[in-house]
């Protein structure tokens, strides 16, 4: 699938040469050449001896009697804290990758800590990242019911949170508009009823992830409001709600038990919170030979859901795109103007698109 256009950073590359150099100069325990410089940065020499000459002159550089360079004093830089929600996640690791090039990329230097899924360790993090002195922290962990106590844990150190994805308490929210996401996702399953089955469909599943709580799970409720303002006709009671968990192995597992007591021949839309889950989905009707019954649409465009939507013979139609690419740029402007004092919004939502196999093969054309 083409990148997404990322917005733009309006950087100054001889600043950034600047800062390399400094880097180095840290870095080395004793004074330097400029052809020690020269050697590990591959900076222009002219470009190297115009930057020492400045930093001598501002007072950041001392220069030795036989013409070596030391580190005398830099202002210092901001040190973020990065929880990242799970390095077996694929939408996670996509979201971390952007952060850590966008931190680079702005000289933000980074303190990485894998949350793994699981709420104690979010919690342990979230002290850890107190202990380490950081300045702000991005938050990205799923647990509804530990969001306050870690959010507490940071308004005590008086440090700022950016809550990614799941809204924490006196926090800065930055993510999807979880409704209108699951909305999409619920019109684009029932135009495929529409126009696959002639708007017959027996049930509405939606595979959703609780313990994120109701706003993440508003993707579940989203995406029922986008089938029932299309298939208006279709009774309350064929809509039902699976616990899925996010994760592939849980969806698969419960999906599968919900086969155990429905024939074959029923038409099915599933609505599932994550591509994960939907490809879990995907596996256990796969298993059963009832593929051709039912429709999924997940969440996320994780690169496993856009080879089986490619693949033109999938029961997973489309999956919503959360842009995971922009996330990074984004996030660490926030930060950076949340440190300088500036007015940040509360809400903070991404882009979203619906993605399937035309809208994939169109930009292809493109």
């Amino acid at each position: 699938m083409p990148k997404a256009r990322i917005k733009r950073l309006y950087l100054i590359p001889i600043l950034s040469k600047a800062f390399d150099v400094i880097d180095f100069l840290e870095q080395s325990h004793a004074p330097v050449s400029l052809e020690d410089v020269y050697k590990q940065r591959q900076i222009s020499k002219t470009s190297i001896y115009r930057i020492l000459k400045t930093l001598v002159h501002r007072g950041y550089v001392a220069q030795t009697q036989n013409g070596l360079y030391r580190l005398v004093s830099r202002p210092r830089r901001l040190r973020f804290g990065f929880a990242a929600q799970s390095n077996e996640m694929p939408f996670s690791r996509a979201v971390a990758q952007s952060v850590v090039a966008a931190a680079a990329s702005t000289g933000v230097e980074l303190l990485v800590l894998d949350n793994r899924y699981d709420a104690d360790t979010a919690v342990q993090n979230a002290h850890e990242f107190v202990a380490q002195k950081v300045d702000l922290v991005l938050e990205f962990q799923v647990e509804d019911h530990v969001a306050p106590r870690i959010a507490h844990i940071f308004k005590k150190a008086e440090i700022p949170l950016v809550a990614i994805d799941l809204p924490h308490p006196n926090a800065t929210y930055f993510g999807v508009d979880n409704f209108e996401c699951g909305f999409e996702a619920g019109v684009l399953l029932a135009q495929h009823a529409l126009r696959k089955w002639k708007g017959k469909v027996d049930w509405v599943l939606g595979v959703g992830l609780s313990e994120a709580g109701s706003v993440v799970q508003s993707r579940i409720t989203g995406a029922f409001d986008g089938i029932r303002e299309r298939l208006p006709d279709l009774p309350a009671d064929r809509f039902m709600e699976l616990e899925g968990r996010g994760m592939q192995l849980p969806s698969q597992s419960v999906v599968t038990e919900y086969l155990r007591t429905h024939p074959k021949g029923e038409r099915i839309l599933v609505a599932a919170s994550t591509d994960s889950s939907a490809l879990g989905v995907l596996n256990a009707v796969r298993q059963a030979g009832r593929e051709a019954d039912f429709a999924i649409v997940g969440q996320d465009c994780i690169p496993e859901a856009v080879e089986e939507m490619c693949s033109g013979k999938s029961a997973l139609i489309g999956s919503i795109s959360h842009e995971a690419e922009t996330y990074g740029p984004r996030l660490i402007q926030i930060g950076i103007s949340i440190m300088r004092g500036n007015i940040v919004p509360p809400y903070n939502y991404v882009r979203h698109k619906t993605v399937t196999a035309e809208t994939l093969a169109a930009e292809e054309k493109a």
